[in-house]
């Protein structure tokens, strides 16, 4: 059996797509003679009628986001327990709210840093969101390092602490030396020494090695990614964007 011809195969899938029964396209049953003649045939009218290409192209797409949306979904129901009580990562904004917003974050990331404005937007006009914060720097060793001291702070110093340093961390431009955490904490008052010698220890370790298992299980590679609840949110939303699916998710509840 010889292969499809291109234009055959293009045109198989064009129509298939667009609705036309598979049944009536054996393309396997013709001669190389019918088959020859039959691409061109198509490949006439596919010329003559491109906008059936970028129909189906479309449609494809289309059937691709909704397969991986619904991949997503399960990923989330799947590890929901974790997403929303792992028992160590900051909560802020509402602990009491209905919906819950999960934001993995790296300090370094360009685009948690135009997030960070956007989520707080949000928690300011709502009030009744829950925020997690799930640290997970993958953006090289300054990216570790800054993580390292803010889960250091707050285990040494609390949650307040902690929510001080993040804030000051996703402001911060330079390079998170030594020299520049021990002038952050002292400038927010806190124990410099205390904090960064807790942060190479093993309770940090493992709360970083935790969170990035989490996020291989959720197929997580970039950051911000959101779980706003229980729906996977992948890259940059304005906060205009995440209140219309907050209302959404209200309405689905109710």
């Amino acid at each position: 059996m010889k292969p499809l011809t291109r234009a055959a195969a293009m045109a198989a899938t064009a129509l298939s797509l667009l609705g036309a029964p598979a049944q009536a396209f054996d393309l396997t049953a013709m001669t190389d003679a019918e088959r020859e003649a039959f691409g061109a045939e198509v490949r006439a009218y596919l010329l003559e009628n491109p906008e059936l290409i970028l129909e189906a192209v479309d449609l494809l797409e289309q059937r691709q986001q909704e397969a991986e949306a619904a991949r997503d979904d399960a990923l989330v129901a799947e590890n929901m327990e974790e997403l929303i009580n792992d028992g160590y990562s900051w909560v802020g904004g509402n602990p009491d709210g209905d919906i819950t917003l999960v934001e993995f974050m790296d300090y370094r990331c360009g685009y948690c840093r135009r997030a960070a404005p956007e989520v707080a937007e949000l928690l300011e006009n709502d009030g009744n969101i829950r925020l997690i914060i799930k640290e997970f720097p993958i953006l090289g060793e300054a990216s570790v390092m800054a993580s390292r001291f803010a889960v250091a702070t707050k285990l040494e110093a609390g949650d307040d602490a902690y929510k001080q340093v993040h804030d000051a961390l996703i402001a911060f431009t330079g390079e998170p030396n030594e020299v520049a955490l021990r002038r952050l904490a002292e400038g927010l008052s806190l124990d410099a020494d205390a904090i960064l010698a807790r942060m190479d220890s093993d309770e940090v370790t493992a709360q970083l090695r935790q969170t990035r298992a989490l996020a291989q299980s959720l197929a997580i590679s970039g950051t911000p990614t959101f779980v706003l609840g229980t729906e996977m949110l992948r890259g940059f939303l304005p906060a205009e964007q995440m209140e219309i699916m907050v209302t959404e998710i209200r309405e689905q509840q109710s």
